[in-house]
């Protein structure tokens, strides 16, 4: 980079370039799925027994699907000639955005890709090379390809393929766009057909978006595009290629200023600030603004509603409302057509998705949306007019309706038989993310809170900070000496500024100390306290101070436990914040994010062999958390026990356990007493209980002790490799306060204080 570096760009550049390279290099790799352990493991996986599904193959192609990965492969292939707002940095600088969308495909949606970046320019040659792969793939997802040699590559490709060929640059931007136009439409009561719409921009996005907007109905001749050279119309003097031209009109109009004014819709695919609030003025009432240039917008929506507050805006940025996000159409549009078989990506798959993504807008929030995005308006309206990219009903209501619209265009060769098994097959992936925080710093985002951390000194911590403060998540204070924090900060480069946006608690010398020390005595006076003992316990322990400030309004949550014992810790926390109202104890649950599936296992750290009561409790405390993730809670109660195969004591408080919990929540799916492995595999569990409400994987485990609790959670934690935890989350108290161990990390700290913020805006919700 040539340019400058702002400290926090600089900053965020390091951090990218360390996330890149370790602790292994790139972002995906291939792993087998099949056992090779042995030699007969090796006879079937290659020769001889490889032969079998080659000849069968030979015989019937389509079984290419059932033999091999194919069916599950997409090919994210680009020439690097348009690389997201760096332009033609050429195919191997592009490698990393190539395998980023991979990583977005097999996240939300469970799909495999290889990147493939190819140096060729040449638009012939690049369709012979990319054809020629159809064996390889069940897909290919066209990127960052040059307009408007893009048109022509994706055209032809769709010629000569049997396969789904889709170009995300185009049809992405296109199907969240109409979606966000469709419902803006709604609001504003205008009728489609007859809403004048003006563009900025004529490349690929801009183009693509047009013509699926006049598949829902906008008239072309109500349709005014502007490019580099003005409006494109009519005797303008320059060769217009045939993507322009059908937008081609008959008008005396040549700036975009000309063409805006009285405009219902204005599209911007272009370039930041080109539509003036001047401009905005200008447009009929209620006018509908898509600048999705990025990460500038056209106009940005401040300035927008200063002159027109009765204007309904989208962005392509998460920080304003109504992002438009590709990543809420490209996965689940695949994940449709693989499953189906479908042979191309037709338009009326793309407005089938269309449909589904505006009408879930629409739809009443669940109830897990509305806790993991917790103190953000979600009800449709102005500001909400698609949905956020983590809610897991995207994948549910998506991909159907693409396979289905696919079968309806004749394109699918394995149609879906039964929709209704199909999408409960579907809800797996909603379980398998390992971004299952995101929604959680969304949450946290949405309104930051004051969240104090006992022990300011350590590193860990203040680097911890610094990510929160980039982030927007937290007002922090520390409590630690100054002159150390200070030192500590400068020692690792980071760029925290007391007394700016850190606040700081010096426990030697603070001038709330008495305040402190006299709320402290209130406390525990009749508990042996001296005023001269309470200034000591003050003087003492961070944690105590920390706990103070809650308790006196000067924080709103509280992280601790990276020194010291958790019991202590949990000690303070108990005499001066103590139990929320209902609650009868504490516990803990910690999370670990494995390959398949994300598992939330409680109580880890507190109640050494808790009853039957404690139980339904913890895991009611448990469940109201799972779902500030954006998770549908499913818990297995677990035992040595099988559905009544034992009646030792400790299996019939799991049994009772769980009657108690399931009368007490009836809506949440649950089962128990069960073996571990029935917890987790459905069909394991059926061989017993075929009828049990508990569906597919459970992900939270009710454990009968710590011990039990505490041992599962370590052994998966190492067992899983690079398998990421959150935790402990403490459970109960009466105000957010999270207690970490001594193991805690950097990441593991910022993820904490993401959800003691998010906690924060649940307790006021």
């Amino acid at each position: 980079m040539s340019k400058t570096l702002s400290p926090a760009e600089a900053a965020l550049r390091e951090a990218a370039l360390e996330y890149h390279r370790s602790p292994t290099r790139g972002k995906i790799s291939v792993t087998p799925t099949k056992a090779l352990s042995n030699q007969r493991d090796l006879s079937l996986a290659y020769s001889p027994g490889v032969a079998y599904p080659c000849l069968d193959i030979e015989q019937d192609p389509t079984l290419a699907a059932e033999y091999t990965s194919r069916g599950n492969l997409v090919g994210v292939i680009t020439n690097g000639t348009a690389v997201l707002g760096l332009g033609d940095i050429g195919p191997l600088a592009a490698k990393p955005v190539m395998e980023g969308k991979g990583c977005l495909f097999k996240k939300f949606a469970g799909i495999d890709v290889f990147d493939i970046e190819l140096a060729e320019r040449d638009p012939d040659k690049l369709v012979e090379i990319i054809a020629a792969m159809e064996p390889t793939l069940g897909g290919v997802n066209l990127e960052d390809i040059k307009a408007p040699e893009c048109f022509y590559i994706e055209k032809k490709l769709r010629e000569r393929m049997n396969i789904p060929v889709f170009h995300d640059d185009q049809h992405g931007t296109a199907i969240i766009s109409a979606a966000a136009l469709l419902n803006g439409l709604e609001l504003v009561g205008k009728d489609i057909a007859k809403v004048k719409l003006v563009t900025s921009g004529a490349g690929a996005a801009a183009i693509a978006c047009l013509d699926v907007m006049v598949g829902l109905g906008v008239a072309r001749q109500n349709i005014f595009v502007v490019d580099s050279k003005g409006v494109i119309r009519e005797g303008r003097g320059d060769k217009l290629d045939e993507s322009k031209q059908r937008y081609c009109q008959q008008t005396e109009a040549k700036t975009l200023a000309d063409v805006v004014a009285g405009a219902d819709v204005f599209l911007g695919c272009s370039a930041p600030g080109v539509l003036t609030a001047e401009m905005v003025k200008t447009m009929a009432e209620r006018p509908i603004i898509l600048a999705l240039a990025n990460p500038e917008p056209e106009i940005r929506p401040e300035l927008a509603k200063a002159v027109r507050p009765d204007c309904i805006i989208a962005t392509g940025r998460s920080d304003y409302p109504n992002q438009v996000n590709n990543v809420l159409c490209f996965p689940y549009i695949f994940r449709g057509a693989l499953d189906c078989g479908a042979t191309k990506i037709t338009e009326a798959m793309k407005l089938a998705c269309v449909r589904e993504i505006a009408d879930l807008a629409k739809a009443e929030t669940s109830d897990e949306v509305a806790a993991a995005y917790a103190g953000e308006e979600l009800a449709f309206g102005p500001d909400y007019l698609i949905p956020k990219p983590f809610d897991a009903r995207l994948i549910l209501r998506i991909a159907p309706a693409v396979a289905r619209a696919a079968e309806a265009s004749g394109v699918a060769t394995r149609p879906i038989q039964d929709l209704d098994a199909y999408r409960q097959e579907l809800s797996r992936f909603v379980y398998q993310t390992g971004m299952f925080m995101r929604p959680v710093f969304a949450a946290a985002k949405a309104n930051p809170a004051r969240v104090i951390y006992a022990e300011g000194e350590d590193e860990r911590v203040l680097r911890a900070v610094q990510v929160a403060l980039d982030e927007g998540l937290v007002k922090p204070t520390l409590i630690g000496r100054p002159e150390v924090i200070a030192m500590r900060i400068q020692r690792a480069g980071l760029r925290l500024q007391l007394g700016g946006d850190v606040a700081v608690i010096d426990p030697e010398n603070d001038a709330r100390f008495r305040q402190y020390w006299e709320a402290y005595h209130q406390i525990m006076g009749r508990r042996g306290f001296t005023p001269e003992a309470a200034k000591a316990a003050v003087r003492r322990s961070n944690t105590t101070i920390g706990a103070l400030a809650i308790k006196l309004g000067d924080a709103d949550a509280m992280i601790c436990g990276m020194v010291g014992r958790f019991d202590s810790h949990l000690e303070h926390v108990s005499e001066l914040i103590g139990l929320k109202p209902g609650a009868r104890s504490f516990a803990t649950m910690n999370a670990v994010m494995l390959e398949k599936q994300t598992l939330f296992i409680t109580d880890t750290f507190v109640n050494d062999s808790p009853d039957a009561e404690q139980l339904a409790e913890i895991a009611a405390m448990a469940a109201e958390e799972v779902q500030r993730f954006g998770l549908p809670p499913k818990l297995a109660f677990v035992s040595h026990s099988m559905f009544g195969s034992s009646k030792r004591p400790s299996a019939v408080k799991m049994r009772r356990a769980h009657e108690l919990f399931a009368a007490a929540h009836p809506e949440i799916e649950s089962d128990g007493e069960m073996h571990g492995d029935a917890a987790l595999s459905e069909a394991v569990r059926q061989t017993f209980l075929p009828d049990s409400k508990l569906k597919g994987a459970a992900n939270l485990l009710v454990l009968p002790t710590l011990d039990a609790a505490n041992i599962l959670f370590n052994v998966l934690k190492i067992s899983a490799g690079q398998g990421v935890t959150v935790g402990p989350i403490l459970l109960g108290a009466a105000a957010p306060v999270h207690i970490l161990t001594p193991s805690a990390t950097v990441r593991r700290i910022v993820n904490m204080t993401a959800l003691a913020v998010a906690d924060v805006l649940a307790a006021k919700g």
